[in-house]
């Protein structure tokens, strides 16, 4: 799933960094000053009006400051009383993904809809393939009953012109595991008991209805209020993401405050290591399949939507898991900050005791546009633990498996396949799978399209992220050979 620029994702990032300038200004003390800011009188609104715009921001605010706006229960409630009850909080809220009522535009229901370019045309297959008479023509062009029309889309796919198009509801169509759905008053809301905080209905969303609390703000005061020594474990899928290389970036976060900086990909190295011993050893034990288990969110769809599948998913942890237990073993009274693409990370973070926070690469990019830091004219650092091996390639598609495969050589066959994205249709796939067989004995499952460069979290396109991720590898791969 493409996500291209748009002012809802574009607007997201703004108000990070106006909360994180209002940090560092006077601790939030006029930052009710902030949707004023973003929306000033002169503007056209985007919504019936102006202060309905200004109240929108004042939720997605909330939500940067870490809180849920669905919780709001005083409307009068500042966002500089928000702004004191977020810097007295000691640990981060639960990771949710919630919709905002006001923002949400209750999109109608999908559906099959006639454009003015049907032509009315003898063959008639829209109506001759409608399995429920649903087609009529009227005037001479096609009309659709809604009240017979089950949504199966075959007139769409047998009209010469094109004509009949499908009007999806965005966020419901992202969705690979149905969490959000419409209340009586066409409102959508999401299930956290099925939600696999995936994050594409927050991309998919047009009207910004959709936000995730935010742990930036908590971070913020651990680095500039506190004496805790802070180490940020950075993912591979950073690469690409900001101007200047990887040198620089590690001198921006240690330069923003951060004591320490771990490549995350040591942490891949070891996931991989212990991947290839499962693999084989469930081969050797007569197993049919393993699919892999980095991704977080594939691994909580596995859980609760395709249980024919979770037989068959690996038991090794994920890479964040592996450097945070390194981490903490060095460290044991630091705090601990995973820096990546994903929003399942924060989900899988409350469930793991070495992982403290989580930021995404735009929160990441906010707090350094914030303290005026320029990553290109950083002084280049280093990782205070570095990787060479397999583990920087798994941000991208084919990475997980491909470095297992590696590994293990000619020890076994490795069959692999790549379900790249979860989408309704590969859940299906999934399903399938683990009921019926596969014809290969390894799935690499990655949620995001193209895999963790894709994610929600990300700020770069994912074909230059991809290009330069490539680079990077084949970068460790020179030095390795070089031993």
């Amino acid at each position: 799933m493409l996500i291209p620029k748009n002012n809802a994702n574009q607007m997201r990032t703004r108000i990070l960094i106006k909360i994180a300038e209002s940090y560092f200004a006077d601790k939030f003390k006029n930052a009710d000053r902030i949707p004023l800011e973003l929306r000033p009188k002169e503007q056209q609104p985007s919504r019936c009006c102006i202060y309905k715009d200004r109240a929108v921001l004042k939720y997605r605010c909330m939500s940067s400051l870490g809180f849920s706006p669905e919780e709001e229960t005083d409307e009068l409630k500042s966002l500089a009383q928000y702004g004191e009850e977020a810097l007295q909080r000691t640990k981060p809220e639960k990771a949710q993904l919630c919709v905002i009522d006001v923002a949400c535009s209750a999109c109608i229901k999908a559906q099959y809809m006639v454009t003015n370019a049907c032509r009315g045309c003898f063959a008639r297959p829209c109506q001759m393939n409608c399995p429920k008479e649903a087609i009529s023509f009227v005037n001479g062009r096609a009309h659709i009953d809604p009240d017979k029309c089950v949504n199966c889309g075959k007139c769409h796919e047998v009209c010469p012109y094109h004509s009949i198009i499908r009007i999806p509801v965005p966020c419901e169509e992202a969705c690979p595991v149905g969490a959000i759905t419409k209340d009586e008053f066409g409102k959508e809301h999401i299930n956290h008991d099925t939600c696999i905080s995936c994050g594409k209905c927050l991309q998919s969303c047009p009207f910004g209805a959709i936000v995730e609390r935010s742990q930036m703000v908590d971070v913020l005061k651990l680095l500039n209020e506190t004496d805790k020594k802070v180490v940020a474990m950075l993912a591979p899928a950073i690469i690409g993401q900001f101007p200047g290389d990887i040198g620089n970036v590690v001198g921006a976060l240690k330069k923003v405050g951060f004591s320490d900086v771990i490549e995350v990909a040591v942490g891949a190295d070891i996931t991989t290591q212990k991947e290839a011993a499962e693999f084989m050893e469930k081969m050797e034990n007569g197993e049919k399949l393993m699919t892999t288990s980095c991704c977080p969110a594939y691994f909580r769809a596995a859980q609760v939507h395709i249980p024919e599948i979770q037989p068959y998913v690996s038991h090794t942890k994920t890479p964040m898991y592996y450097t945070a237990e390194l981490v903490k073993k060095e460290h044991p009274d630091c705090v601990a900050v995973f820096v990546g693409p994903c929003l399942a990370k924060r989900a899988e973070a409350e469930y793991d005791p070495n992982v403290d926070y989580v930021l995404t690469f735009e929160e990441l990019g906010a707090m350094f546009v914030a303290a005026g830091i320029n990553i290109d004219e950083c002084e280049p650092a280093e990782f205070t633990t570095v990787s060479y091996a397999q583990g920087r390639q798994f941000p991208l598609t084919g990475g997980v498996s491909g470095a297992v495969a590696s590994i293990i050589g000619d020890k076994a066959e490795v069959k692999a396949e790549r379900i790249d994205g979860l989408t309704k249709e590969n859940i299906r796939l999934l399903k399938r799978y683990g009921s019926k067989g596969c014809e290969n004995n390894m799935l690499e499952v990655m949620c995001c399209e193209g895999g963790c460069i894709s994610g929600p979290g990300c700020i770069a396109l994912p074909k230059k992220a991809s290009r330069a991720v490539e680079a990077y590898v084949a970068q460790g791969d020179d030095l390795n050979n070089k031993k």
